[in-house]
């Protein structure tokens, strides 16, 4: 029997679990989880200066113009305002390399939007994927670490990657995305952006909505096959985007269409799937995608670095008539951007021009690195001498706690195999097989048992999935079916 290691905090104090956050029934995190801050604050500060995850990334600059008036469902202007032009940043990239990997591997990516509105900067922070491989930011470390070299041979692990995959069945809905043929976009361009978070909306009355962005590419879609992409790595690692500056140069401007799917909350509590998990998407047959306005790339940037490298996305960023939602990545990502931020760049990163929101920016903080403070002698709240008002526009939304917080995962059900198992039916027998092929070429890798571990779980997707990839690692076929039927403990159990 091994010995058992009591978890603890850097400073020694037992914790009572590190998968999952500390929230109500509705999936609100609690600001006083320290486990989860503690653990995202050392998360942020593992490296410098590069970003721990996209570090690897290109941008341009473009305008949005809304096309259909949302005002029934939100009031801010960036989605209320037909025919007007929002200014844009958006930044691509990979999402496990370094700033020197290649942009052709098999990895989802980064598709960070930033709008600069009358109401300050928002930002719409996605990936080409609709679905993600984790719904709780407490398991985003361990995710990334999983993904990274490892820390004794500084090699790729994929014993490590399909390790955490399949003790994390949740994430294969995301992992038959990535392997499938959408797994290598041919560049920038080719590629849709999705919010995957549920964010709310709320109108002038305070009535708020659920909804999910879909940013649709107008150049439609287009992919690498596996060989190829590994072909271009070696030949031209900055493929993609010298394929984004070199169309704007040619005034071929890239262009999405803008859409989103919109839930009210009485139909949230009604979904057939968790409208907060990450790992699920809502059907567009159930939620059909409402098009509301579209974006042009139609300038690269002059200075990388400053307008690039430097620039500080935070999914927090919202402008009034927008807010969060129960989604706790959602929630975990508006605490661990930001934070991340202050030690990349510094405290003051909203000094870069490309952070600036180019309205007038009051209020009381100062100092640190790179401080510009203003004159004067006031710097605290409240005084005697600034008449300040705060604005009335900004709501809270959803409504608050209003139900006993547990630190508690979802176990795994046969809903978390649904949305998985429509994907890969959906697919012809090419696209099958592709996806089976380059599945086998990773897991392969990997330890034997967790070879099992996967074929099993990949087999309660549906058997004809199961069965393909046992076929190409050469299983017993009679033992994936008996691990299938297992419980996921069981199954971890039989395949430690």
């Amino acid at each position: 029997m091994k010995e058992e290691k009591l978890f603890t905090k850097r400073l020694g104090e037992p914790v009572d679990g590190d998968e999952v956050s500390l929230s109500d029934a509705e999936g609100n995190i609690l600001l006083r989880d320290v486990v989860l801050f503690d653990k995202l604050a050392n998360f942020n500060r593992e490296r410098i200066p590069e970003r721990i995850v996209h570090a690897k990334g290109w941008g341009a600059h473009g305008e949005f113009v809304p096309t259909k008036d949302m005002s029934k469902y939100t009031l801010a202007g960036l989605f209320t305002k037909v025919g007007k032009k929002f200014k844009v940043l958006v930044r691509f990239s990979t999402v496990a390399g370094g700033r020197e990997s290649a942009d052709t591997v098999r990895d989802p990516r980064g598709f960070a939007v930033r709008f600069y509105t009358d109401d300050g900067i928002h930002d719409i922070v996605m990936n080409n994927t609709p679905v993600f491989f984790i719904r709780d930011p407490m398991k985003f470390p361990d995710f990334i670490h999983s993904q990274k070299k490892n820390p004794v041979t500084n090699l790729a692990d994929p014993n490590a990657q399909w390790d955490f995959f399949t003790l994390t069945p949740e994430s294969l809905n995301q992992v038959t995305v990535l392997f499938s043929d959408q797994g290598i976009p041919y560049g920038f361009r080719y590629m849709d952006g999705f919010g995957t978070d549920t964010f709310s909306w709320y109108n002038a009355r305070g009535e708020y909505v659920y909804v999910k962005y879909h940013f649709i590419s107008e150049q439609g879609l287009k992919n690498i096959p596996a060989d190829e992409a590994e072909r271009i790595a070696g030949e031209n690692p900055d493929f993609a985007g010298e394929d984004l500056r070199n169309a704007i140069d040619r005034g071929e401007f890239p262009s999405w269409r803008v859409k989103v799917q919109i839930m009210t909350p009485e139909e949230a509590k009604k979904y057939r799937f968790d409208p907060f998990d990450t790992t699920k998407t809502w059907y567009e047959e159930d939620f059909p995608t409402i098009e509301i306005g579209r974006m042009t790339l139609n300038k690269n940037p002059e200075n990388y670095f400053n307008e690039v490298e430097q620039a500080a996305f935070c999914p927090g960023n919202m402008v009034p008539g927008t807010s969060a939602s129960p989604d706790k990545m959602l929630q975990g990502r508006m605490v661990a951007y930001t934070d991340t931020q202050r030690y990349r760049i510094g405290v003051n990163f909203n000094r870069m021009p490309v952070n600036s929101p180019g309205t007038e920016v009051f209020n009381y903080q100062r100092d640190g690195a790179l401080a510009l403070n203003p004159t004067g002698k006031i710097n605290y709240y409240p005084n005697s001498y600034d008449d300040v008002v705060f604005s009335k526009r900004v709501k809270n939304v959803p409504p608050g706690v209003t139900a006993p917080v547990k630190r508690e995962a979802p176990p795994i059900k046969d809903v978390d195999f649904v949305q998985p198992r429509d994907r890969f039916l959906a697919f012809d027998d090419g696209e099958r097989g592709r996806l089976m092929d380059n599945i086998a070429a990773s897991l392969g890798q990997a330890a034997k048992k967790i070879r099992y571990r996967a074929a099993a779980l990949f087999y309660k997707i549906a058997p004809a999935y199961g069965e393909g990839v046992s076929e190409r690692l050469k299983l017993n076929l009679r033992e994936v079916r008996r691990l299938s039927r297992l419980t996921q403990k069981e199954l971890e159990y039989a395949t430690k």
